[in-house]
């Protein structure tokens, strides 16, 4: 049976580096004959901000992006560290969309929770203008840590796989092909993954 994976750009640029990594990558995982559906962030028409909390009706394009996760074995998620951590448009994704009883549910009178997303396993191709070691060592992936542990594993998408692609503001066009080429690569491991 063919892979369903669900390719999420969530850099709010369309034709930035992410995006284009994001392409690659679900054509890698294309040719290599898993089903692929793709969301642009920055194209749903939703309101980032919860601020009716977890009642907030989801407009029809969270809709759609809950059946697509539903749908998916993997999720790729590609994104800039900005701050330290995603952009404000993938945080309101997120926000919006993993909600009690569809990504996880408390169970009652008890401080442990249902991971409803389970079965389905994650990749993050993430682009940053400091050097990952730098990320890594120094300010201790704070925007790796939020997304693996504290929003996907916490919701029981596991493993959960991250690639770190920086510097970028200095990188050569020759590096950055490169790693155009790398989530191509990555994309076509994607499909193949059992």
């Amino acid at each position: 049976m063919a892979r369903h994976i669900l390719v999420i750009l969530g850099h709010p640029v369309a034709g930035s580096l992410c995006a284009g990594m994001a392409r690659a990558y679900a054509e890698g995982a294309q040719r290599a004959g898993a089903h692929v559906r793709f969301l642009d962030l920055g194209q749903l028409a939703f309101n980032p901000s919860l601020h009716a909390g977890y009642g907030q009706a989801l407009e029809p394009d969270l809709q759609v992006a809950q059946a697509d996760i539903t749908w998916a074995h993997h999720l790729v998620w590609v994104y800039p560290i900005w701050w330290g951590a995603m952009p404000a448009v993938l945080k309101g994704f997120i926000d919006r969309v993993f909600l009690p009883g569809y990504a996880f549910k408390y169970r009652k009178g008890s401080s442990l929770w249902d991971r409803l997303l389970a079965g389905r396993s994650a990749e993050l191709l993430v682009t940053m203008d400091s050097p990952p070691w730098y990320f890594r060592w120094v300010t201790r992936m704070p925007g790796h840590h939020q997304m693996k542990k504290a929003i996907l594993e916490f919701s029981g998408i596991r493993p959960v796989k991250v690639h770190s692609f920086g510097p970028v503001r200095t990188a050569s066009p020759e590096r950055l092909k490169q790693w155009l080429g790398r989530a191509e690569q990555l994309g076509e491991r994607g499909a193949a993954a059992v």
